[in-house]
């Protein structure tokens, strides 16, 4: 059970929302949606909404749970299809969502994530049930390759009835007006945010003889994997005195192990494996610089971590990474592997001006998780006033997209 992450006094003007939280991401599977959904569902509750939190089961991790707070948890038994997400099925949940809504008399229905099929099902019921329901939308998508195409398609004929929409970041915004057909005003940006209670400097900064630069991800090739692979070894000719630690796991793990090898680094380039969400902190303070090689990042929460942690951050100019830091606390690079090796030799000759405790306090005031859930608020009271459409009205605008899927 994690921590309570908000301060503030509890709501007595505002009308009270009870929230259905639906998304195939979520505890113990770790990830940004997972933490977005974890933090922004605490806040909520000290506002003094009702949240509960719907997703299937993981393990055997199934049936009703409850979380720090009060959280209510369903983890209903359907089994995840492929990458964690389930069977489309468009009515094999309506029973058990129908259920939920009733017994828990919910008011809002908030999806999270274009990958999750859970999210996209449960938003259609609600919507056919008469209720409100709002959509966040954690990551960037293409236009040409076959699955965001299809994606796009899917995204265009659930949220053609959607009441408010949420993005990240700016850029996240421009790309979903644009693939799902939205209207920009139904649109808002709440950025993400972090536990800066737990993201905090060391209490004794690393030696300076030695710079140690750490990336924490999932080495897939979404995440630059291959940049990386040609980054270390030139600045580990550059900087004898640089060390790099690796955090995570993926299909691409065996392309790191394959160039530290290569290269004869296994004193300079030390694999961690999968590192758990509570280690991720104690892995970042032994480090000086941080590392996001990402070739598409809607936000970037890891930034947000290593940054509260003390850490210069360097990363690839990609999808709304630029909105996250200011110029002072990151150094960005083209996806390019010249281009981040210059960039890193930036950021080391930067490093004898940085003060990590003044870069924890500044997050604090740039982020936290209670504004995400005001301003989250904001968007339901939005919801709220959104007139109700017939079954005619709503039709009519399934039917563009219907007839769009079917000539795709």
């Amino acid at each position: 059970m994690k921590p309570s992450v908000c301060e503030g006094d509890m709501m007595d003007d505002s009308q009270k929302h009870r929230i259905l939280m639906v998304s195939d991401f979520f505890y113990p599977n770790f990830g940004g949606v997972e933490n977005h959904i974890y933090y922004l569902s605490q806040c909520l509750l000290k506002l003094g909404h009702k949240v509960v939190v719907a997703t299937h089961a993981y393990g055997n991790r199934s049936g009703v749970r409850y979380m720090t707070g009060g959280l209510k948890v369903y983890y209903i038994p359907w089994s995840p299809f492929v990458m964690q997400n389930t069977l489309p099925t468009f009515y094999g949940l309506l029973p058990i969502i129908r259920t939920i809504l009733i017994r828990e008399r919910i008011t809002v229905v908030h999806g999270h994530q274009a990958f999750s099929t859970f999210c996209h099902e449960a938003l259609m019921h609600a919507r056919t049930m008469g209720y409100k329901v709002v959509f966040t939308d954690h990551s960037l998508y293409g236009f040409a390759d076959v699955g965001s195409i299809h994606m796009n398609k899917v995204l265009q004929f659930t949220l053609a009835d959607v009441s408010q929409a949420i993005c990240v970041s700016h850029t996240s915004k421009e790309n979903t007006v644009l693939r799902s057909g939205l209207p920009p005003e139904k649109v808002f940006v709440v950025p993400n945010a972090v536990d800066t209670a737990i993201f905090k400097p060391a209490v004794d900064r690393p030696s300076g003889s030695e710079i140690v630069i750490v990336v924490i991800s999932r080495l897939v090739y979404r995440k630059g994997v291959d940049l990386l692979v040609e980054v270390i070894p030139e600045v580990c000719r550059l900087h004898p005195n640089v060390r790099f630690i690796i955090g995570g796991d993926g299909p691409k793990r065996v392309r790191l192990e394959e160039m530290r090898e290569k290269h004869s680094l296994q004193d300079r380039v030390e694999m961690l494996g999968a590192v758990q969400h509570v280690q991720v902190r104690s892995v970042l303070i032994s480090g000086h610089i941080f590392l996001n090689s990402s070739l598409t990042e809607a936000f970037c929460i890891a930034i947000l971590e290593a940054a509260s942690c003390g850490l210069l951050t360097v990363s690839t100019r990609v999808g709304g990474v630029p909105e996250v830091l200011p110029d002072e606390m990151i150094v960005l690079a083209e996806p390019d592997p010249g281009d981040m090796v210059h960039a890193i030799q930036k950021a080391i000759s930067m490093l004898p001006k940085i003060d990590p405790q003044a870069m924890h306090n500044r997050m604090r005031e740039l982020y936290n998780w209670h504004d995400v859930a005001k301003r989250t608020e904001i968007v339901y009271d939005r919801a709220f006033k959104c007139s109700n459409q017939n079954l005619l009205e709503r039709l009519s605008r399934y039917s563009l997209n219907i007839i769009g899927t079917i000539y795709l």
